[in-house]
């Protein structure tokens, strides 16, 4: 038996036998590295399809929960009758109505085709209104007869102008009232929102919990980011989502969140060093803003010190002197 195994040792030695093992084996790992992508998993496809699924299924959940609020404010409000009367007997949406005008409602808030109507319906109204007034408090109740006719209608005509543009001094000043809460409390959005997302949270979710969360804060970034997870739920390309944001709100760096937003969901590339820098690149935003109208104020103390401060101080200062002198 000793003498067999020593004989199978010495023939398991020789160089056929073992070019023959050799090739064996490799044959056989050749075999296996050949075979192995269709024996393992599509880690990767599986896991793109649940994305898909999960993706879905909050859609669904979005529209449901929006269907059970009922028509609340992204509904479209009817406009007031005589108002939507004026407006299509005038002809006036073809007349004054454009992309700018829409835009500027939009980002006053303002979305919803009752405030298009009423927009204007005043633009038109307005003119003949105040041209009216001015006329006869001008003509007949102020008292200013010895005036030219000339200059008396010239004041009308100058309050009709004003009219006409007093619905876009109005938009204007709410739009700069909503930016200015909008770049307010960004930056604390932005910081709320990289928590969420670098928690594991989707983008869809993301938004809807911080826009649950600033409300407190800002009640117009809370119905933005509502709006936009709205959006994420209804339209197909959800960049169009993203971009429609950075419109409404007509903020630079809404608009630099928007376009990492927009690459992140293009080429899959990390949003949370983008939005951490972004964040900070905000919080310099508002703390500039906040230098700028504090360096601004004292040109604006002048005329009150000099009207209110100054005289009382001189009172006190020379108050006591003045009534010694009266005294002696």
């Amino acid at each position: 038996m000793l003498r067999g195994l020593m004989n199978f040792t010495d023939a398991l030695y020789q160089p056929e036998v073992l070019v023959a093992v050799l090739v064996a084996i490799a044959a056989f790992a050749a075999v296996v590295s050949a075979a192995m992508p269709y024996m393992t998993a599509d880690r990767l496809g599986s896991r793109m399809r649940y994305v898909a699924k999960e993706r879905d299924r909050l859609r669904a959940q979005e529209r449901a929960r929006l269907a059970a609020e009922g028509p609340g404010s992204l509904r479209r409000n009817a406009a007031k009758p005589y108002m939507q009367r004026v407006v299509d007997q005038l002809n006036l949406r073809k007349l004054l109505e454009s992309d700018d005008t829409r835009t500027k409602l939009k980002m006053a808030g303002l979305r919803s085709q009752a405030h298009l109507i009423t927009f204007l319906f005043f633009r038109v109204v307005l003119p003949p209104v105040l041209f009216l007034v001015v006329a006869i408090y001008m003509f007949f109740i102020g008292g200013y007869e010895e005036q030219p006719t000339m200059v008396k209608f010239l004041v009308a005509l100058g309050a009709a102008y004003l009219g006409f543009f007093a619905p876009n001094i109005y938009i204007s000043n709410k739009v700069k009232r909503r930016q200015q809460e909008i770049q307010r409390a960004f930056p604390d959005a932005l910081d709320l929102m990289l928590i969420c997302v670098e928690s594991g949270m989707s983008i869809e979710q993301a938004f809807r919990r911080v826009s649950n969360e600033i409300g407190s804060q800002s009640i117009a970034l809370a119905e933005e980011l509502s709006l936009t997870t709205a959006e994420l739920s209804y339209l197909q390309d959800r960049r169009a989502a993203y971009e429609n944001l950075g419109k409404r709100t007509g903020l630079e760096g809404v608009k630099a969140v928007v376009t990492a937003l927009t690459q992140a969901e293009r080429y899959g590339t990390p949003l949370g060093n983008a939005m951490r820098v972004m964040a900070q690149e905000n919080r310099d935003i508002r703390m500039s803003e906040a230098e700028k109208r504090a360096a601004a104020l004292p040109p604006k103390l002048t005329v009150p010190m000099i009207v209110f401060f100054l005289p009382v101080l001189f009172i006190v200062i020379l108050g006591p002197a003045a009534i010694k002198l009266m005294r002696l």
